[in-house]
Parts: C-alpha cells; structure tokens; sequence
C-alpha cells in the first residue's frame, strides 16, 4: 500500500492552481498562501496559478503565477482578510464545469485547491467527475471556509472563529450603549440556514443584566407574537435589551421572514433570495413600536462587515485556516486523493485533526445548529454552545467593565 502510494505521488507532476469562492472571510488568504507555499515544496509541483475570481477566472484563463511571489510577501497577504485571488458567486453547472476542465487540461494543471462553501465543494466535485471521466490523472481539493460555520463533516469552519469575535465584539458594545441610554437594540447577522454566528453574540454577555438576552436563529421557527412577549419580560426585568437576530429566519412554515416585507424576492446565482440591506431590522423595529410603549427601539444590520473587518481576527482561527491548506497538500502530494479536507475536534478540551472526506458528503449540503445549543423557548442558547464556541475564538477577547463603587447616600 505504501509503495503505491509513494508512485502515485512521484508519477503526477504538473502545475497547481489554487481559487477562492464564495463570500470572503478573514482568514481565507491563510488557506490560499498555506497551500502555495507547500506547494511549491514538492518537486513534482511545475507551477503554483492562482485564479482570478475563482471558477470565473478558470474558464477565462484569467491566472497569476504564485511561484513568482515571494515568501515574504505571500505571508502579508496571508494576514490580510478577504480574498485576494478575489472572488464569484458563478454556480457552475455540468457545462461550465467542462469548459473549466478544458482549460485544466490545456495548462497540465493536476492538482486542483478551491477554497469555499458547500457550493464550491459541489463545483469541485464535478470538475473532479470530469477528469475521471475522460481518464485524467489529476486530485481535485476542497478546503473548507465561511462564516456560516455550515459545513457537513467539520466541527467547525475556517472564517467562522473571526466573524464570531467580531459579532461578540459588537454586541458588548451593544450592551454598553443599552445600558448608558435603554431601549431595545437588535442586531441583524449573516446565518441564512445556520445561526451559528448569530448565536456567538450570546459570548457577549459579562454581567447578569446584559444581552443578547434574546437570540433568533433559522433552526427555530419566528413567531412575531412571541418575540413581543419576549421583548417585552426582558424589558421589565432589565430595563433595557439587546437581540441577536439571524438574516435567515423563517416561520413556521420554513418560509424567509424577509420575504414578506417587500414584493421583490431577488435571487442570487444559486438561487438563493438575496438578504440585502436594513428591511428586517426595520420591520422588526416597527413590528415593536406598534406593540410595546419603548421609546428607543433601533436595529443594526451587520452586513459584509462581519466578514473581513481588518484587525478583529482569531488566532485560532487563522492558524487552523492555514493548516487546512497545507493539509490539502499533502492529501494530494503524499496520497494523491481528490476530496474535502475536514476539521475535526477529537477532545472534549480543545484540539484538531484533518481528514479527507468524500467531496459528496459536503457538496450541496448544509449543516445546522445541534439542538443541544439552543434553548427549549427557541430565543436563546445553552452553555453546550458556550462550550463549543470559545476556543474557537481565539486569545485576547476585549472585555468591557463597570464602575463598582457604592452610592453615596442621598442628604435630606
């Protein structure tokens, strides 16, 4: 077994090509300069390509030569957040996928790294069906990010990490604006099928009065009349509120909340209705003012700025971004296996293996909550999910603090 292995891994020699697809993270340029730059170690290895705006820049041809980078700076754009091969959101079909692999075979391209979602996984598994089809000897790599943290086969996604410190970082500050001037204060976050990231703003909490004190994913249905009510016990008993809110959620029927607020259900390539600016924070605020007699009711929506916010980044998470692109590597260089590398966590405290798992157990399919991190109300999480969450957050986690001092008794 050995000996075939190591022939495989001397008998394919050609050029690497690395793209990014997807929405971009913080530390996605970790897995693009780890697998560079282990690839060019191997002699076996003729060129590193990098492709410009991922599968876009295959069939176009649009690529840059990565081997011609030095080390130095590869290692400042490995620091840098968002995609610097840049990006697309194309969802290539049987057809695109083909012209793709035309253009693999016509450059000697034999190892193939895309690093994305599930729908990048789906992408790579039908270039890889392609070359097996015609006979192409050639290892085709997923390696796995986004902030969703939705990834079937991993305990936990590159990018996830750094948008959850960002989104924790938010919601102290969050906390510290409710507290100095009440109200209701609702963050709207990206998680459109999982609330992972919404449910990392729960981090935020320090003291007992401080929020979220309430938190809305996709994998529970909303139901606006219970969020009144929630709004409004939180209220009475703190006196002032945060909420956590995911982009995704549905009712109860699974249909999109944002969907009733316009008559336009625009979609993406993939097919998915484009969750775009301030309207759910916006009908969730009149939704309250209609109900509750609270002066201050506002909503911020997130955005993209939860995904590469330069300088709010985990360690952790850049480290293990990093891993999985080497890992990648070596699955194709040492094994000459084509599939998505997944990351483990094989301890209860805190450590990581990589596996490479078949490119079908990813592809197209979308991981959620375990029902063990959410709440039985539907509005919260438990301290399963604090567990799961913190050591992915990485060290150096700001906190906020308050004065202690006593009242100084009034004088009559």
């Amino acid at each position: 077994m050995a000996i075939g292995i190591l022939r495989r891994m001397t008998s394919l020699k050609g050029k690497v090509l690395i793209a990014q697809g997807g929405g971009p993270t913080a530390v996605i340029n970790q897995s693009m300069v780890g697998a560079a730059l282990e690839a060019r170690r191997f002699s076996q290895v003729e060129a590193v390509y990098g492709a410009l705006h991922g599968v876009n820049g295959v069939i176009h041809e649009n690529f840059v030569d990565l081997s011609r980078e030095t080390s130095d700076h590869l290692e400042r754009v490995a620091a840098t957040p968002s995609s610097a091969l840049l990006s697309t959101r194309d969802k290539p079909d049987a057809e695109y996928c083909a012209r793709m692999f035309r253009v693999i075979k016509k450059h000697n391209i034999r190892f193939f790294f895309y690093i994305g979602g599930n729908d990048s996984s789906d992408t790579v598994r039908i270039v890889n069906e392609e070359a097996v089809k015609e006979g192409y000897d050639f290892c085709a790599i997923h390696i796995p990010k986004t902030v969703d943290n939705d990834l079937m086969e991993n305990d936990h996604c590159p990018g996830f990490g750094s948008a959850a410190k960002f989104v924790i970082q938010a919601f102290t500050g969050l906390n510290l604006d409710a507290r100095a001037l009440p109200g209701v204060l609702i963050g709207i976050v990206m998680g459109r099928h999982a609330g992972f990231l919404t449910a990392s703003a729960s981090l935020a909490r320090k003291y007992s009065d401080e929020g979220p004190q309430l938190v809305y994913v996709p994998e529970r249905p909303f139901i606006p009349e219970k969020f009144i009510a929630d709004v409004d016990a939180a209220y009475r008993q703190h006196g002032h509120v945060t909420v956590a809110v995911s982009e995704g959620i549905v009712d109860e029927k699974g249909v999109l909340i944002q969907t009733k607020l316009s008559e336009s259900s625009e979609r993406d390539p993939h097919g998915n209705v484009l969750l775009v600016g301030g309207a759910l924070g916006d009908m969730l605020v009149a939704t309250l003012k209609a109900k509750l007699k609270i002066k201050r009711i506002r909503a911020d929506t997130f955005g993209f700025i939860q995904r590469s916010f330069i300088g709010v980044v985990s360690d952790r998470d850049a480290s293990e971004a990093r891993e999985a692109g080497e890992k990648a590597v070596h699955f194709a260089m040492h094994e000459g296996k084509s599939g998505s590398v997944a990351i483990r966590r094989p301890v209860l405290n805190y450590s990581v293996d990589y596996e490479l798992v078949p490119l079908t157990s990813v592809a197209g399919k979308t991981r959620h909550m375990d029902d063990c991190y959410l709440n039985a109300e539907g509005n919260g999480v438990t301290e399963a999910f604090y567990d799961y969450c913190r050591p992915l957050l990485g060290s150096n986690l700001p906190e906020a603090h308050r004065l202690r001092e006593m009242m100084i008794p009034k004088l009559k």
